[in-house]
Formats: C-alpha cells, structure tokens, sequence
C-alpha cells in the first residue's frame, strides 16, 4: 500500500487490534440457515405495513453501550474509550434523550459518573461491548401509532468476537422500550451493514452478508428478499465490498456511504489520483449509487465529500487503520454529530457539506480520536436511534 493509499482510505471499520487482545468466536453464534421453508407463507415485502424509518424520521431518544470489558480494549486503551463514548452521549443528550447500557451496577455507577446526569444508564441490560448499531434493535413503525422492532442476529461479525450478551441486546432493548412483537431475523448481520431511507430502498456491500460467516449456505437473493421483508421495503442496491483481513466487519456501507434522505445520498471517496483497493472500492461504491434508482424510480442523487489528506494527532504508521470517516455520522432531532480529524481545511469542507444536506441541523465536529483511531468504528457504530410513531 503506498502513501497515498494510507492517508486516503476510509481505514479499517473496526479494531484489528481483536487479535491482539485475544478476541474470541462469538459463544451460541446464531447463523442463517439457507432453504425455501424459510420463506413459506411470508409476503415478498412487509412494504405498507411495519417499516424501518430512514434516520431523519423524528427520534425518541437514541441508545447507545458503555464498554467495560479489558479482555476486549485491555486496561490502558479501555479509558480512553470510555472518554469518547461519553463525550459523544453527552453531546447527543443536548438534542434528545440518550439511554446507556452498562454491564452491571457497577459499570453503571462508572459510566454515571463520566456522562452526567444529562444521559440515563441503566444496568439492566447486559453488554459485552459499545457498538449498539450492529447489535441494538431496529425500531419500525406503521404510521398509525403503532411500533415493533427487529433484530439481525448479531454474532459478533462473524464469530470474530464474543457476543453472548450482545446478541441479546436488541431483545431486551425492544422489552425495556415496551416495543412489540419482537421479530429476529433469519438472516445474520449488523445494522451497520445496511443503509435504509425508510421509504422502500436499501443499500449494501455484499461482502459483510453474502458471507459464510454469518450466512452460509444463502445466495444472495435470499438474503435480500429477507432484509426487504424485515426492513419493510422492496427496493435492494447492493454495492461492491472490500475484504480486508484487519476489518472485523467486512466493509460496513456506513463508513463510506449514507442516506441523507429518500433519493438523496453522500459518498465519502478519496482524492483524485488515489491508488489501493480501499480507494477503489469508494469510487466503486460511488459509481453503483450514481448509477441506481429508488424504490420510487427516482435516480439517486448522489452527493460528495472527501477524506482528510492528513491525520495530523497520529502518527503516519497509524494512519492505515484510521476509520476517517466523516460520513459515519449520528443524525439527532437537531443536530447531526460527525467528526474532525485536525485536517483543517477538509474538516472545514465536510462540516459545510454535511450542513448543506442537512438543512436546518447543526453540525458538530467532535473529536473522537480514540474511538476511530483505536477502536476503527464511529459515532453511527455506536448509535441507535429509536423513532417516535
């Protein structure tokens, strides 16, 4: 990989460092089964009635997880981590309700300390980790008043983590919520593995579910006949992945690709000129959207930022597994919540972008080094937002 590569990729979706910890398979990982029975007497879409609502809908309150595992961070990078989730639950709790999950009364007690009295933590709900969007429900609504929610079977990417307490997470974060029928899946994967508009369309790399490590045996059409079905839409774009031996998620979309709104997407690509397969894929990613329609029929007007030429606070041997991201954004009622990475100039050139697709919203600059540098995921990892009816 050469230096244009390393200062220009949208870095590793989550910690390579596993390996070095000691990361575990994923105990009682719950996998896709393959098999027409699985699909007898079920309708093609669940389209008109439960939908998943794009992330612009109105919110209830967003939830997120409070790290405390050292088998999983080690005791020194641990701290650090915790000091970004709970900057960026203090600064979504200023927009809307934020519930923290922590593991136990006295992690409870810990991360009440570090938030403040603005963000609830509660200790009911038992977590091994902090990465609430892959393993948090999915809340859909009918527009009537009505609300249920969903899960996608996480196990821990693929069995690449221990998730004997995630997996269960969306579960009880639907029952704490009073929301039901809870349905699961049958097909495994991570709510940062597909980006949803709420109004009929889908988009996903195939790399993190067309993949034998959370579905074997599937084909693809199954699988996307599944994600329609439980996201209540009828439109599926799959997008080209890259498979990178470090990435724990095989190339969540959510690093490098976005809904705004219906119809309208933002693409994180890398500069003019830019080599390697990571810069490849964006462009890649960017060409399939550009050349896509909506569930509507719309043509898909796609939008544009560019990486940071420069991180700055890390050192250049560091920058290979960066997730520098802007578009991994958190949306909230009236804010969106993205990061700078002391790259002035492109920092200054996102924040404008995201505001000019977002109307009406601030933005805010956080910076969350910690958790994109050490922990290779973002503040959309780490989020999930609940929808009003």
């Amino acid at each position: 990989m050469d230096n244009t590569e390393r200062a220009s990729r949208p870095g590793v979706s989550r910690r390579s460092f596993l390996t070095a910890v000691g990361a575990t398979a994923a105990a009682g990982a719950v996998v896709g089964v393959a098999g027409d029975a699985l699909f007898a007497g079920r309708p093609a879409s669940a389209a008109g009635t439960f939908v998943v609502p794009g992330e612009v809908a109105p919110h209830k309150r967003t939830w997120m997880a409070w790290p405390s595992s050292t088998s999983i961070w080690g005791s020194s990078l641990l701290p650090k981590i915790q000091g970004d989730i709970a900057k960026l639950a203090k600064e979504i709790a200023k927009y809307e309700p934020v519930v923290l999950c922590a593991d136990g009364t006295t992690n409870a007690a810990n991360a009440r300390a570090a938030v403040g009295s603005t963000v609830q933590v509660i200790s009911s709900i038992p977590v091994n980790d902090c990465w609430m969007r892959d393993s948090g429900p999915l809340f859909r609504v009918n527009g009537s008043g009505g609300r249920d929610a969903i899960g996608l079977n996480f196990n821990g990417w693929g069995g690449k983590q221990t998730a004997s307490k995630d997996r269960y997470v969306a579960q009880r974060a639907a029952s704490y919520a009073g929301v039901s029928p809870f349905t699961p899946s049958y097909a495994t994967g991570e709510g940062g593995g597909v980006e949803y508009d709420g109004d009929g369309t889908l988009f996903a790399t195939e790399t993190c579910w067309v993949n034998s490590n959370r579905n074997p045996g599937w084909t693809r059409q199954e699988i996307e006949d599944e994600l329609l079905y439980m996201f209540g839409a009828t439109k599926m774009i799959w997008c080209p992945g890259y498979l990178d031996p470090d990435d724990i998620t095989d190339d969540h979309i959510d690093a490098t690709a976005r809904f705004v709104r219906p119809g309208v997407v933002m693409v994180q690509v890398p500069p003019a000129g830019t080599t390697g397969p990571w810069a490849d894929n964006a462009r890649a990613i960017h060409d399939t959207l550009l050349n896509a329609t909506d569930a509507k029929g719309r043509r898909l007007q796609v939008l544009t930022l560019e990486n940071p030429d420069t991180l700055p606070r890390w050192p250049h041997s560091r920058w290979n597994t960066f997730l520098n991201s802007y578009v991994n954004w958190v949306v909230t009622n009236n804010a969106v919540i993205t990061t700078q990475f002391g790259d002035t100039a492109k920092d200054a050139a996102a924040k404008a972008a995201i505001g000019a697709a977002f109307p009406g919203k601030t933005v805010v600059q956080l910076n969350l080094d910690q958790l994109y540098g050490e922990g290779g995921g973002g503040a959309h990892c780490v989020t999930m937002q609940e929808p009003l009816a």
